[in-house]
């Protein structure tokens, strides 16, 4: 969840020896996703694929309707490998949701010194039956192209990290994202933005 924004998306990586197709199965035993290779790539087999669904805001898809889309419980991975053979796996995917960091500092729109940028936020409580495990702090130099990026993974009793002075140009403009991130995998995000100084 973007609890700034307010949406939510549903992402899946899947990653295992040459494959030539894949099916999600929800739950329910419904299919959710199917994705095969064709020609070349078929041939050749896939091995990785990051997908996340499109993530609409709270308005127009409220997040009790988006968990009905996505039920808790087990969601079956099938596929076959190159060789003919089958692959199969399984993930759980629960509603325990953590609630969006409150954000400390860079205050938004703040113009920050380039050797002493601090982003820093509260502690998230543990989810109801689950516990908060890690965060993950994401900046993005909005003003560099090709865009830069910064982030840093962090245990859950780190609530700040100081940005590396050279990732930072003067006079430039940065969004940056602190994600809590739960033992089951599900995350929430917070985000602002700020300037560095000239």
């Amino acid at each position: 969840m973007n609890a700034t924004d307010g949406d939510s998306g549903f992402h899946v990586l899947l990653d295992a020896e040459g494959w030539k197709f894949v099916k999600i199965f929800d739950p329910n035993g419904q299919l959710i996703f199917e994705v095969e290779g064709g020609g070349s790539v078929r041939k050749t087999g896939l091995t990785e694929l990051f997908f996340e669904s499109a993530e609409p805001g709270f308005d127009e898809l409220p997040l009790d309707e988006f968990l009905e889309r996505f039920p808790a419980g087990e969601y079956r991975f099938v596929g076959e490998t190159l060789a003919g053979g089958v692959l199969f796996s399984k993930a759980t995917l629960t509603h325990a949701l953590p609630e969006g960091p409150v954000l400390l500092s860079p205050a938004e729109d703040s113009v920050q010194d380039l050797n002493n940028t601090v982003v820093s936020w509260e502690p998230v409580a543990d989810p109801p039956g689950s516990r908060i495990v890690r965060y993950e702090v994401i900046v993005e130099d909005e003003s560099a192209r090709p865009k830069r990026t910064f982030s840093a993974t962090l245990p859950a009793t780190v609530t700040s990290i100081t940005i590396p002075s050279a990732f930072l140009s003067p006079g430039s403009d940065y969004k940056y994202e602190v994600l809590a991130i739960e033992q089951g995998g599900n995350q929430t995000l917070s985000e602002a933005a700020f300037r560095t100084a000239r």
